[in-house]
């Protein structure tokens, strides 16, 4: 196994010659430290039937299905589809996922550490993810700006950007909306944390998920501080050139596995009706996101 930084790319390694079916556990050790350290990987020349995708995915830590049965794979629950191409006259996953910054699960209680996007037909136009390091955003912050976040909580819910499933289309948007807070009632995270790999301080809210702030009494805060974090640390950039903002660029036989504690992201959807269909598998690893002191 041969690990790289990106040429040309101020975030990321390139891993040649990982087979999980023969790396060691110190092999998997070490895909695992690139990937807290230089919070993506990409591993070159994979082909992986599903299957063998989450058995990748099951070396590096303990999947999780996504809450929502309509992103599943149908043969592998673990594995989320996002896709625009029909199977046998069937749509399989969900189409334009992403297209806003986030964190994977940052809206439930116990998010995981660890997440792997396996490109199955990429577009030949605009393709790659979006992400921007929230540890190197946090370090770049005006003094008076951290100084503010200290101490602070978050609350992060789903429901700015659930998607409609087919059984909803002719429910009422209340009973729906009724729904989606039952089954996923808005979370609480600190607005800051240890990372517990690294020892990095990490910023971790997002423009998708995160919907309002508190103090460390509980009372809530006036959301022109959310919008200040947001705008410093580049996510309401609409051009996406923000010197924090990072293009994972992809081809075929290319395997990303990112830090989920660390980076919040989006998709790059391109503009043209070409295919595009992408599988993932998030697991939890050896930690909980953060410990509950921070």
């Amino acid at each position: 196994m041969d690990i790289k930084p990106q040429q040309g790319k101020k975030l990321g390694v390139t891993v040649e010659g990982f087979d999980h079916t023969t790396a060691s556990e110190s092999d998997v050790e070490a895909l695992k430290q690139a990937v807290y350290t230089n919070k993506i990987a990409v591993l070159k020349g994979q082909d992986l039937s599903p299957q063998e995708f989450h058995a990748l995915g099951k070396r590096l830590g303990r999947p999780e299905a996504y809450y929502e049965p309509m992103y599943h794979h149908p043969e592998i629950s673990d594995i989320f589809v996002s896709s625009n191409v029909p199977e046998n006259g069937k749509q399989i996953g969900v189409p334009k996922t992403g297209k806003f910054w986030h964190a994977d699960y940052q809206f439930m209680p116990d998010p995981f550490g660890i997440t792997l996007i396996y490109p199955q037909v990429i577009p030949q136009k605009n393709r790659g993810t979006y992400f921007i390091d929230m540890g190197e955003a946090y370090g770049k912050l005006p003094d008076s700006l951290k100084e503010e976040a200290a101490g602070t909580r978050c609350w992060h819910s789903v429901r700015k950007y659930f998607k409609i499933r087919p059984h909803d289309v002719y429910r009422p948007i209340s009973e729906i909306i009724q729904e989606v807070e039952a089954k996923t009632p808005a979370v609480l995270h600190p607005t800051t944390f240890t990372h517990p790999m690294t020892g990095e301080t990490v910023l971790y809210i997002s423009e998708g998920f995160t919907v309002g702030i508190e103090d460390s009494a509980g009372d809530q805060l006036d959301d022109d501080l959310l919008q200040r974090l947001f705008d410093a640390t580049g996510q309401l950039d609409e051009d996406l050139s923000h010197e924090n903002i990072h293009l994972q660029e992809f081809e075929m036989g290319d395997l990303l596995v990112w830090d989920n504690r660390s980076l919040v992201h989006r998709a790059r959807h391109t503009t043209t009706p070409e295919p595009t269909v992408s599988h993932r598998v998030t697991v939890h690893d050896s930690c909980k996101l953060y410990e509950l002191g921070d």
